[in-house]
């Protein structure tokens, strides 16, 4: 049997926390009197909490010192991760339980790929952290994507190489990460967004098991 290398990013792929990212900035932005909005939301995301907060003073033309800056740090994360504690198996995005136990029918390996820190925690949530041979998170990498070395790491793990590998992302940044890696990108999401991606699908309601039958026997 033919062996590929299925690597998931996390938020917007399995699960969407993003919007519990947008939350956790909102309050905090309004905490220090700077409005935000979701348009100013969809420029944070990727981008590193340090480099979000800096963009958030910026857009209130606010300064705060060194120490405030670290203490609304840590507002932020622990905002989040009061959300991220609440969230169960209904958080799982449409079809993806179909496409994990189908490529575990076929004994193919699957790793997580993601930027988040807090994806062990979330996959525990959502009761889907046994599906996976390797998980590749934000503690594990020291460079954000598009760089390819979450997913070089993914495809180590599963001793796999990394054309053998393919990578379902919904952001830009990841899409060139995995084009970068030398793997198959499947974007998750907008066709005008994500045109550079191998395959696009508006969601995994639309990829079939065939499809993914393909993707093993090429």
């Amino acid at each position: 049997m033919n062996k590929k290398g299925f690597i998931f990013d996390l938020d917007g792929v399995i699960v969407d926390t993003a919007k519990y990212h947008y939350l956790a900035w909102k309050e905090l932005a309004n905490s220090i009197g700077v409005d935000f909005t979701e348009v100013q939301n969809e420029q944070l995301k990727g981008v590193s909490r340090v480099r979000s907060l800096e963009k958030i003073l910026a857009w209130g033309q606010k300064k705060i010192t060194e120490g405030e800056f670290l203490e609304l740090m840590t507002q932020k994360n622990n905002d989040y991760l009061s959300y991220i504690e609440k969230m169960d198996e209904n958080e799982i995005l449409p079809d993806i339980p179909k496409v994990l136990d189908f490529l575990i029918s076929q004994k193919q390996p699957i790793s997580l790929g993601s930027a988040s820190k807090n994806a062990r925690v979330i996959l525990e949530k959502v009761n889907l952290i046994n599906k996976f041979d390797a998980i590749v998170d934000g503690n594990d990498v020291s460079h954000a994507k598009p760089d390819p070395e979450v997913f070089l790491n993914a495809a180590r793990f599963l001793k796999m190489k990394a054309k053998e590998c393919i990578v379902f992302e919904d952001s830009v940044a990841g899409v060139q990460a995995a084009n970068n890696a030398n793997m198959i990108s499947i974007g998750i999401g907008d066709k005008q967004v994500l045109g550079e991606a191998d395959y696009i699908f508006k969601d995994f309601t639309e990829i079939s098991t065939e499809f993914i039958a393909e993707l093993i026997n090429k």
